[in-house]
């Protein structure tokens, strides 16, 4: 559905994922624009490539890495708007959680497979109400978590989220309003 959302879904995650962090008190480590130095390391042993410090990464290899192992296969599956905050939750709880937040927010079996039952639930989904329903159910899953270090973060991102999600579905709304009178 929205296939040409990436790039911009791309840029507003490196907006909230930042530069280069080494937080002790952070589970994953060694990271560079959201990118864990394990998954770097095995992505490029996966390439053949040597292994090297995720501080050095080139920007393309983040980008493939986002787009590869976050992005596809299922957020081209949402409208536009809906698709960032798949590709938002993969990139920070993992896919297997971002799938079982949009199934809760879509009121199905949360299994984490997006299979033909989710599928059709997305096609009948508002985008705005499935924005609003998802943002909630991501709030509790932060909370859940109780890392109290972490949690204003949490909720100011799925906040940014929300309002970018939303100004995403606007934009789209207006171009298709255009492009109808054409």
């Amino acid at each position: 559905m929205a296939a040409t959302n990436f790039k911009a879904s791309l840029a507003a995650v490196l907006k909230s994922e930042g530069g280069n962090d080494d937080d002790p008190a952070d589970h994953g480590g060694r990271t560079s624009r959201g990118i864990i130095q394990r998954e770097y390391d095995s992505w490029r042993r996966e390439k053949g490539l040597a292994t090297r410090d995720v501080w050095k990464a080139d920007q393309s290899e983040i980008e493939a890495i986002y787009h590869d192992e976050y992005w596809a296969p299922n957020c081209d599956l949402l409208p536009v708007g809906a698709d960032y905050l798949l590709f938002n939750m993969n990139v920070n709880a993992g896919p297997a959680r971002g799938a079982k937040i949009l199934q809760q927010a879509l009121g199905v079996n949360a299994d984490g497979r997006i299979g033909p039952v989710t599928r059709e639930a997305i096609r009948k989904a508002d985008p705005t109400m499935l924005i609003q329903r998802y943002s909630d159910v991501s709030r509790a899953f932060y909370l859940g978590l109780h890392q109290p270090r972490f949690t204003k973060g949490w909720l100011n991102r799925v906040e940014f989220v929300k309002a970018t999600a939303l100004a995403m579905v606007k934009a789209s709304n207006q171009i298709a309003s255009q492009e109808s009178k054409i």
